[in-house]
């Protein structure tokens, strides 16, 4: 009988080339076996489009998709983890012979595919919520083997915190969360549960309780608070969508009953279902939001690389598939609102409304597979993110 197993790689089998499509395989082989293997190419990462009724996207898994790259003979440039970029917009160029690089396209590709959707949705949510922090809960929606990485990209995204476990052993970030509907159901009385998750966790985390198990959300809302009373710091209302009706009027009315009673300093979080409309939509009345699916499936950032430039006897010749822009770029911004594509090996800077040379966003990170530039911490590129949010904002303002 055959035992069940976990359908994951490994990290060596990433590392060697081995997790990529056949075709690339193939294609390495004849290469070489027709005398090209040391044909050298510009290959561009680029996004043609993106999902629908997005204006921009956050760029991210640089960091993993340059830990796949590093110690192969190839020059790596890109744009820093965290930059906020448009359609068509280059995302890196790698530099080499085809041969060295061609097994790796289908990892670089789908670790940047996967953390910048689920970043930028991270990063729509933020901007929805203003100051009001969201936590990242949508594990269960994704394979066990990505977890570490879903929450990194949230994270740089712009949320606030994140549940998974072990995020705080790879990532340093310590995990957020409340308690399930499995807790109540198991204690089988919702006093109970609450009364022993203070006791034993209020030292480590904040005590939200979850007030909708068994009894009204405003009926539990107010037992939370009369048993833990300043030990409580909010409840949490995860109401599915078959009995919620309109959650504003939910979240108003338990607001209403809590200050009451008296009870202001408890936060109301609401989880379950929520996307950009929903955290729009309650963001004046509701605390704290709890986003997973909307997160973890966020719409796919179509990113893809192509050959653009070939070296020839007399340097980088144009050549690429119809369709592409058969020239390496570079991304040059004065603002998000000012920004300018210009040849790569151009030597000439554009120059910004104000008179400022426009500063390139392609940096070179590896040089001969090299690492030549330090890598930013998570903390740094989250804030990076913020700020250019934060500019985005100001200049959608009316």
């Amino acid at each position: 009988m055959r035992e069940p197993r976990l359908h994951v790689v490994s990290e060596e089998e990433i590392m060697r080339g081995e997790a990529t499509d056949i075709y690339f395989f193939r294609t390495k082989l004849l290469v070489e076996k027709y005398g090209l293997a040391d044909v050298e190419v510009r290959m561009q990462v680029h996004s043609y489009s993106l999902p629908k009724g997005y204006d921009w996207a956050v760029f991210a898994g640089l960091e993993e998709a340059l830990a796949v790259l590093k110690g192969k003979p190839l020059n790596v440039y890109a744009m820093p983890e965290g930059t906020l970029f448009r359609r068509k917009y280059p995302l890196m160029l790698i530099e080499g012979k085809f041969s060295e690089m061609a097994l790796f396209e289908t990892a670089y590709v789908g670790l940047l595919r996967f953390a910048s959707s689920l970043a930028t949705k991270a990063a729509r949510i933020k901007m929805k919520a203003g100051e009001k922090p969201v936590l990242f809960f949508g594990l269960r929606a994704l394979h066990p083997a990505v977890y570490v990485s879903a929450d990194r990209a949230a994270y740089l995204g712009g949320v606030d915190a994140v549940s998974g476990m072990l995020s705080e052993k790879y990532l340093g970030l310590k995990p957020r969360g409340t308690m399930p509907h499995a807790l109540i159901v198991v204690f089988g009385d919702q006093r109970r549960a609450w009364r022993a998750f203070a006791e034993t966790f209020s030292h480590e985390t904040p005590v939200i309780a979850l007030a909708d198990t068994f009894l009204d959300e405003r009926v539990e809302s107010l037992m939370a608070a009369e048993l833990l009373g300043k030990e409580l710091y909010g409840v949490r209302l995860d109401t599915p969508g078959s009995r919620r009706g309109k959650m504003r009027d939910i979240v108003e009315e338990v607001r209403w009953a809590l200050r009451r009673r008296g009870y202001d300093h408890v936060k109301i979080v609401v989880s379950g279902g929520l996307d950009e409309q929903e955290v729009e939509e309650l963001r004046d009345v509701a605390d704290v939001f709890g986003v997973g699916t909307a997160i973890a499936s966020a719409p796919s950032v179509d990113i893809s690389a192509d050959i653009v430039e070939v070296r020839g006897a007399n340097g980088w010749e144009p050549r690429a598939k119809r369709g592409k822009i058969p020239l390496a770029l570079q991304v040059y911004r004065c603002s998000l609102e000012e920004e300018y594509l210009a040849p790569f090996d151009s030597n000439e800077r554009p120059l910004c409304r104000d008179g400022r040379e426009a500063e390139p966003l392609l940096v070179k990170f590896l040089e001969k597979g090299e690492l030549v530039r330090p890598l930013p911490s998570l903390e740094e590129i989250r804030s990076y993110v913020l700020r250019q949010l934060s500019e985005l904002s100001r200049s959608q303002r009316p």
